[in-house]
C-alpha cells in the first residue's frame, strides 16, 4: 500500500489546496498554473513508476484517477471563478466530466467495476492538463495563451471522442455481464 507511486499520488492530492491558495490566496495564477503543470506531469510519472517498479496496487488504481479528477475539476472550477479559463472551454470540460461521471455510476450500478483506460484518453488528459495550466500561466506570458488554444482544442475534441468510446465500452461491458448471467 505504501509504494512510491502511491506516495506520488498522495502528494498530488496534497498539492491541490496549494494550487487554490496560490490562485486565490496569493492571487498568483502564473504560479498556480506552473503547479498545475507539475501535478499533471507527475500523473504520468506515478503510472510509469507503478509499472516499472512492479508496484501497481488497488490503492494506486483508486488514488491516481482520484488525484486526476480532483485536480482537473478544481482547476476548471477555480479557473471559471477567477476568469483565467475561457467560459465555454471550462463548461465543455465540466459537461463532459459530468456525463462520464454519470456513466461510471450507471456502469457500477449494473455490476461492472471499471472500464479500461484508453491511450487516447491518456493523451487527451495530458493535452487538457497542459492547456488548463497554460491558460493560468497566460496571465503573465501571452504566448502561453496561444499555446493553450493549440493544445486545448484538440485535447477537448479527443476528450469527447474518448467519452463516446467509453460509452461503447460501458454498453459492451453491461451486455457481456448480462450474457454471462443468463448463461
Amino acid at each position: 500500500m505504501l509504494t512510491i507511486p502511491n506516495l506520488i499520488s498522495l502528494v498530488r492530492l496534497g498539492l491541490i489546496p496549494v494550487f487554490l491558495w496560490l490562485l486565490f490566496g496569493k492571487d498568483d495564477p502564473f504560479a498556480a498554473g506552473w503547479l498545475l503543470g507539475f501535478i499533471g506531469a507527475t500523473d504520468w510519472i506515478d503510472g510509469y513508476l507503478a509499472r516499472k517498479l512492479d508496484q501497481v496496487s488497488e490503492v494506486g488504481k483508486f488514488l491516481d484517477p482520484l488525484a486526476d479528477r480532483l485536480a482537473v475539476a478544481t482547476a476548471v472550477i477555480a479557473g471559471l471563478i477567477s476568469g483565467d479559463l475561457p467560459f465555454w472551454f471550462a463548461w465543455a470540460l465540466i459537461v463532459r466530466e459530468a456525463i462520464v461521471g454519470v456513466g461510471a455510476i450507471v456502469v457500477a450500478i449494473m455490476g461492472h467495476t471499471k472500464l479500461d483506460v484508453r491511450d487516447m484518453g491518456k493523451l487527451a488528459t495530458l493535452l487538457l492538463y497542459l492547456a488548463v495550466a497554460l491558460f493560468f500561466v497566460g496571465s503573465e506570458w501571452e504566448l502561453t495563451t496561444v499555446l493553450a488554444w493549440i493544445v486545448g482544442v484538440p485535447g477537448l475534441i479527443l476528450y469527447y471522442v474518448v467519452g463516446v468510446q467509453y460509452a461503447g465500452d460501458a454498453v459492451e461491458a453491461i451486455r457481456t455481464r448480462r450474457s454471462a448471467s443468463a448463461s
